[in-house]
């Protein structure tokens, strides 16, 4: 477990210090939740048209996705598991680039932007797996998404990598159920 999180510190500063002055705001405008909510609102008028009288059992099985990725990471693991932020670990200090000081809360596992974009991505590929070209496409957001808290300090890959697993495997598992319930 130690190499494996000494591993995960070594490729967290390798990617953080691939850093730009002209990139920083920008990474910072990708990670802040806001500025996606014309995104989800789009989203939601796709769902609208595309499932016309069923979207209230897609948009729900979407909201739980996101709802349970959320908890389960900021709810559950990260109280759990109390593992500190780069940006709070106190032997990375001035190594960690930061971008306008912004720190995050103070335990990054699991990553719940990881979560949450990966989940809604997954569900939202498998609802919509007859366009899974365009659906496709939400996978690349969510990794941006995801690699701009890496870039902004506040988690170390392996946050990442497991938030995006819990994501996905929520949205498997309530897609599934919806396809049960409702064909």
């Amino acid at each position: 477990m130690e190499t494996l999180l000494e591993f995960d510190t070594d490729l967290f500063l390798w990617l953080n210090q691939q850093h730009s002055t002209w990139l920083d705001p920008v990474m910072l405008w990708i990670s802040d939740k806001k500025t996606w909510i014309p995104f989800y609102l789009l989203l939601i008028g796709l769902m609208v048209w595309w499932f016309k009288k069923r979207v209230w059992s897609v948009l729900v099985a979407v909201i739980l996705t996101i709802a349970l990725a959320d908890g389960i990471t900021s709810k559950v693991m990260k109280p759990y598991f109390e593992r500190p932020r780069p940006s709070h670990e106190q032997a990375l200090q001035g190594k960690v680039h930061l971008v306008n000081d912004y720190r995050g809360g103070t335990f990054g596992f699991a990553s719940s932007h990881a979560a949450n974009t990966f989940g809604l991505a997954m569900i939202l590929f498998l609802f919509f797996k007859n366009n899974t070209k365009q659906a496709g496409w939400l996978f690349v957001w969510a990794a941006v998404v995801s690699y701009s808290r890496i870039y902004l300090g506040v988690h170390y890959p392996l946050d990442i990598l497991v938030g995006a697993l819990v994501g996905l495997l929520i949205a498997s598992f309530l897609y599934t159920i919806h396809q049960k319930i409702f064909g």
